[in-house]
């Protein structure tokens, strides 16, 4: 009996154990991998001037690069700076499409954004009947059938299927949709913590 009641215990605690150490584990090896591709750019650089390895240099040089960039970016006179480089990339016919969707679905989750990429968060019957998967309201089509004449009302729904930068563009009428009293910001954190942060009970928004 005490051996059963040990086993339990110790079972219970190495699950909870092991769901504290995963995410930090997985945290440290992507943090690590992040930082041995820096540094592998930019070490070289440092080899050259110096003429001697010093590791992890890179790495540093690149947080100091990014806080340069973000120092800039909060100004009148670097935004003027910034604006005219993205002029000059948007002149680039691959680069154009590739930057400006990146750059939307980045801003669109900006905490600073001020858009509207996303107007809504909702929940709509995907990827097949019986199945519901949360989403991000992005726009109000009307697709016109060519033989029949007649228009049809769709909703442009963005589906995260790998955390929030990732996702499938689902075309679903408005009946279909349903528009949940969950703000973006807390919208996108369901997203991010896997459904755990969903409210116990989704209520639906009013007009």
């Amino acid at each position: 009996m005490m051996a059963s009641t040990i086993t339990a215990t110790f079972k219970r605690k190495f699950i909870a154990g092991l769901f504290v150490s995963i995410p930090a584990i997985i945290t440290v090896l992507v943090i690590g991998k992040f930082v041995a591709f820096v540094d592998s750019l930019l070490e070289p650089v440092y080899f050259s001037i110096l003429g001697y390895h010093t590791q992890g240099l890179g790495f540093v040089s690149a947080i100091v690069l990014i806080f340069i960039v973000g120092i800039i970016s909060t100004n009148v006179f670097g935004k003027k700076i910034i604006g005219r480089l993205e002029g000059l990339f948007l002149k680039l016919p691959v680069f154009k499409g590739f930057y400006t969707a990146v750059k939307q679905l980045v801003d669109a989750f900006s905490p600073e954004s001020k858009s509207e990429s996303f107007k809504r968060f909702v929940v709509i019957e995907y990827p097949r009947p019986g199945m519901y998967a949360f989403g991000f309201l992005t726009k109000e089509s009307t697709v016109l059938a060519c033989k029949s004449g007649t228009e049809t009302s769709l909703r442009a729904v963005y589906v995260p299927t790998n955390n929030l930068y990732l996702g499938e563009i689902v075309l679903v009428c408005d009946r279909d949709v349903f528009y949940t009293d969950i703000p973006i910001d807390e919208g996108i954190k369901v997203i991010l913590s896997g459904g755990i942060a969903a409210p116990n009970r989704i209520g639906e928004a009013h007009e």
